[in-house]
């Protein structure tokens, strides 16, 4: 016989199958509340670096890459040919004037200063031939014209006399014709004999003066081939460090080749490479700031901008206001910001992988425990800053790591 079930029993069934109905009621409420917050970017703080908005001045600055160099490097090139015997200094010693460098065989200089001595005393041995032979020709022709001019005298007074013969009838004016034109024979010949000795005189007088000129000519060519050996010693002139010197002995130098290299490390300066895309807003006195390391940097000014272009670089000449700094080092690799443009008073932000230039940038600026997502609009920017032109006011606090993961969302937690 069936019995009828209790009352708490089937109230008890009832409110069984109620709470499996809403099981899957309350499951989808509570996904709809807590899902969002469940799959919502986060970031811990701290894995990030912010920044404050402030205001300052920023300069607009270009990086170029540099290189420290001596401001005062001698070049000690051989001033003959000859051979490296020896390398008596080694690059990085400490030179005081007067230090051997290299030992040169100057034999063959040696030689040359000998043949243009002995080609002297030929054109001197020359000079004092030709001196005799004018005196020995100039002593024969006076004789001849003294022997002339005494036929000439004698022919003379020969016709004088004659002439009076004539006027008495004792002489025939045709011999008396003949005796006129012996005396002008003579004159004739002593003439002669005159201008030979003026002629002989002419030609003795440029012979010297050839000669002459030669012998200055050996004779300036010896002195500079005496100076050349003199200098040829490759000592130091000043007080420096060498950097290069001819690394093989035995090998042969010829005139006008570099032999060493001797650096002034009391002063230096510095030499930088910019793309050529930057070449119109380079100009000498433009400020420059050099970065040795995160914590030393020196103040100078471009001096020098070189015209020519190589492989997409030019070259610029850096002087330092602390040239004698103690950090410097020759070719010490270093970092130059060049100033070309400056704004006493912005609004800035700490530069930052957040943004890789000026223009329009979204950036996430943090409100409480959530940075958003905020266009910005960045202006120059220097070593260390942009300015801040629209989107941001003074005191926001700015991410400045490397966001490009989050840019698709509008926020991101912060844990």
């Amino acid at each position: 016989m069936d019995r009828e079930i209790d009352a708490s029993v089937r109230r008890s069934q009832v409110l069984r199958k109620i709470a499996l109905a809403m099981v899957p009621v309350v499951i989808v409420i509570a996904a709809l509340i807590w899902g969002p917050r469940l799959i919502e970017p986060s970031i811990a703080r701290a894995r990030i670096r912010t920044a404050r908005i402030d205001w300052g001045p920023v300069e607009a600055t270009i990086t170029a890459s540099g290189n420290v160099l001596p401001e005062i490097e001698q070049v000690i090139s051989s001033s003959v040919d000859a051979r490296v015997l020896k390398i008596m200094k080694q690059p990085g010693s400490d030179l005081s004037p007067g230090d051997p460098i290299l030992q040169l065989d100057l034999s063959q200089s040696k030689l040359a200063i000998e043949k243009i001595n002995q080609q002297l005393q030929l054109k001197s041995t020359q000079q004092e031939k030709a001196k005799l032979i004018l005196e020995n020709t100039i002593d024969d022709l006076q004789s001849k014209w003294e022997i002339k001019n005494l036929e000439y005298q004698a022919a003379k007074a020969a016709t004088i006399r004659n002439r009076a013969l004539v006027q008495d009838g004792l002489m025939s004016r045709e011999r008396m014709r003949e005796i006129e034109l012996e005396e002008e024979k003579k004159l004739v010949e002593l003439k002669q004999l005159e201008s030979s000795k003026q002629n002989a005189r002419q030609t003795t007088r440029t012979e010297l003066q050839s000669l002459a000129l030669e012998m200055k000519t050996l004779d300036q060519e010896l002195s500079q081939a005496r100076h050349e050996l003199e200098i040829a010693t490759t000592k130091s002139d000043r007080q420096g460090v060498l950097t290069w010197v001819v690394n093989e002995e035995g090998r042969t130098v010829r005139k006008g080749d570099i032999l060493a290299r001797i650096a002034d490390l009391n002063s230096f300066r510095v030499e930088a490479t910019v793309s050529d895309v930057h070449a119109s807003r380079m100009s000498v006195g433009l400020p420059v700031t050099v970065r040795i390391n995160d914590t030393a940097k020196l103040a100078g000014n471009i001096v020098r901008v070189n015209p020519t272009v190589a492989n997409g670089v030019i070259t610029l000449v850096v002087g330092l206001k602390e040239p004698s700094n103690s950090q410097l080092r020759p070719n010490l690799r270093v970092d130059v910001l060049i100033e070309t443009e400056r704004k006493d008073r912005v609004l800035r932000i700490k530069k930052g992988p957040f943004t890789n230039g000026e223009g329009t940038r979204d950036v996430f600026v943090i409100r409480g425990h959530t940075a958003i997502k905020t266009p910005v609009r960045l202006g120059i920017s220097s070593a260390d800053y942009f300015e801040v032109i629209q989107g941001l006011v003074e005191g926001d606090e700015v991410i400045i790591s490397d966001m490009s993961d989050y840019l698709h969302v509008k926020e991101v937690a912060l844990k």
